[in-house]
């Protein structure tokens, strides 16, 4: 393990020598990365006391983008997804105690005592959860974690459906390779360690999309037929040259109180699953949901089969949409794009919570981004569904039209213009 003094870190910072490394970060100007590095490394000394001769670690991971594969990766079927120039960062350092503490700026610190590697039920829902989890999961690969001290930014926003959750995990699994595992982990095992800690940490059945995409970085085309052994691969694409820009637009609405319809989604794909006597959907032919269509609705509900029908085609879909990007046709892929926008709405149900009359932020979103795009482009939801953002794909003489009505209807800074990051959960330096 090699680390730097804070001290050489400013130093190094004022030198220029960070900028070539926070360009790749920032997917441009690297100005705002270098005012992140000192924001980190002031707030760490403010929070924790270090001297400039504190051996510190700075590391990054980001929030990811779901270009496709709407709630296909817990059945164990294929995404597109992305990482983007929004990220978790922090400045890290062993404590020499078995208490790792983490202070996310803006957020009260958080101290988890290492006496116990198992969940919490009190922990549940919370950052200390994510925390735990990660040191847990490193430790039951034989590793030697201990008590750390982390101060940390972000921007990726909780609930903007950029996934917040998982670039935390992702941070905290780069941070503690980095201190206690000899960076011998890879970044599709620091994924599947933020996926336990998720799931048996802090409550939330996720599949392993979120925190593949924030860990490798750049556009990525998954297979999780084996969730143990994802298949990874990177898919070359330069929207910019192509003609187009990546917008996330928030609906207004917060994830806050949805948990349970998040879950019913999984819970209902893996019933029409388990009426053909498997655990997910991957494994049941299509041909078989169709021909017995009466049979199973009358045992798992047309929501749940309608459900399942979706996760056929997105699965299908996220293929095909890879393909197109890497062959540079924009017209197949945002083709793609609406098919899989109008599937999610239509058969997957993921735009509006159940029951909800007077509040339908997604739908509203999706409307306006769709008048506004008249015609070109494409949108769609993005991430979980119910709440949160949209993604839209815009043709870049039109953007600034684009963004003046959505934000006219939906608020000022509701539409986020992102690039494609090509790094992930990385030490940007010591």
């Amino acid at each position: 393990m090699t680390m730097h003094t804070l001290g050489e870190v400013r130093t190094a910072l004022a030198a220029g020598e960070l900028d070539e490394a926070l360009a790749r970060l920032m997917c441009g100007d690297p100005a705002p990365g270098r005012q992140r590095v000192s924001q980190l490394l002031d707030g760490f000394q403010r929070t924790f006391g270090g001297g400039e001769d504190t051996p510190v670690t700075l590391c990054s991971a980001p929030g990811r983008t779901e270009i496709c594969g709407n709630h296909t990766d817990h059945q164990h079927g294929r995404v597109l997804a992305a990482a983007v120039n929004l990220d978790f960062s922090a400045c890290a350092a062993p404590n020499g105690t078995n208490t790792i503490r983490f202070q996310s700026e803006g957020w009260p610190l958080v101290e988890v005592e290492l006496d116990t590697l198992d969940p919490k039920e009190e922990e549940k829902e919370s950052t200390a959860a994510l925390v735990r989890g990660m040191a847990a999961q490193a430790a039951r690969r034989g590793y030697p974690v201990a008590g750390f001290d982390a101060y940390a930014l972000s921007n990726v926003l909780p609930g903007s459906g950029l996934s917040s959750s998982a670039a935390c995990e992702v941070l905290l699994g780069v941070i503690e390779n980095h201190l206690f595992c000899r960076d011998e982990l890879t970044a599709v095992e620091i994924a599947q360690m933020g996926q336990k800690a998720e799931n048996l940490y802090f409550g939330k059945q996720s599949g392993l999309m979120d925190q593949t995409a924030s860990s490798v970085g750049g556009a990525v085309a998954i297979d999780f037929a084996d969730p143990a052994a994802p298949v990874v691969r990177s898919v070359a694409v330069d929207l910019n040259a192509l003609g187009y820009a990546l917008c996330i637009v928030d609906s207004g609405a917060s994830h806050a109180a949805l948990t349970g319809e998040y879950d019913s989604i999984p819970q209902e794909m893996r019933a029409v699953a388990a009426f053909f006597g498997k655990n997910v959907l991957r494994e049941v032919d299509e041909a078989q949901v169709l021909s017995q269509l009466p049979q199973l609705r009358e045992a798992a509900g047309d929501r749940a089969v309608l459900r399942a029908l979706h996760f056929f085609a997105d699965d299908r879909r996220a293929e095909q949409e890879a393909d197109a990007l890497e062959r540079g046709d924009m017209d197949a892929f945002l083709a793609l794009v609406e098919q899989s926008g109008r599937s999610s709405w239509e058969l997957l149900q993921d735009i509006t919570p159940t029951g909800a009359v007077q509040e339908q932020a997604m739908a509203v979103a999706l409307t306006v981004a769709e008048r506004a795009l008249n015609g070109r482009g494409a949108c769609r939801v993005h991430g979980g569904g119910f709440a949160g953002t949209i993604q839209a794909f815009v043709p870049l003489d039109l953007l600034e039209s684009f963004k003046s009505q959505v934000e006219s209807a939906l608020g000022a800074g509701s539409c986020h213009v992102l690039s494609i990051r090509p790094v992930g959960g990385t030490v940007l330096w010591g």
